[in-house]
């Protein structure tokens, strides 16, 4: 529809995740618009990324050393391990400020549909780590899907006769949702994950 390299940016930003067309068309002028340093600027960090970034050698994070700043900080509770699917969970996490474990990236989610077995994750590695760091208690902190509940009960299955604690993150109604909004399925999740007052 345009010409070649503005025609081309507009597909590459389009296979973006959660980029269709129109954004990526918009990111596209936008860009065409910036000053040539701000473009470099961008297109630098992008190549930088790719170049300096690679994965922890521990929890499996991003980092741009042998391990990640979270596996690296001693004061950080190296007993609490905090399961999660992907390495950008982590941030969600950490946002809280509420945990002050490690971290574990299993690299996705247990999906037949998908051709994901408990072999292409990282759930070997997480046995490893139980056996050489004397975990004490894993949180599971997979997605509240069926992949999962699937995942987080493949864990617990594998891991409970190591002595470890297995716990998984409540779910259930927001802090200030309304009962007369919510589902099926989340409000008997919230009944199923109560808790004593």
């Amino acid at each position: 529809m345009f010409e070649g390299p503005l025609q081309r940016l507009i597909d590459e930003l389009a296979r973006l995740p959660g980029v269709g067309r129109k954004s990526a068309q918009r990111m596209a002028f936008h860009l065409l618009g910036v000053e040539r340093e701000d473009a470099l600027r961008l297109s630098s960090a992008i190549v930088d990324m790719r170049d300096q970034l690679r994965i922890c050698s521990r929890c499996y994070n991003v980092t741009a050393s042998e391990e990640c700043t979270i596996c690296r900080d001693s004061k950080r509770d190296q007993t609490v391990v905090c399961v999660v699917e992907r390495a950008q969970d982590i941030a969600v996490i950490e946002r809280t400020q509420e945990f002050r474990g490690r971290y574990h990236v299993l690299g996705g989610a247990i999906s037949p549909i998908g051709g994901i077995g408990p072999s292409q994750l990282r759930i070997a590695e997480l046995g490893k780590r139980i056996e050489d760091e004397g975990i004490m208690e894993l949180i599971l902190a997979t997605n509240p899907t069926v992949e999962g509940d699937v995942t987080a009960m493949y864990i617990a299955r594998e891991m409970k006769p190591r002595g470890v604690r297995v716990t998984r993150l409540a779910m259930g109604l927001p802090v200030g949702g309304d009962l007369d909004y919510a589902d099926e399925l989340t409000l008997g999740r919230a009944l199923a994950g109560r808790s004593e007052l």
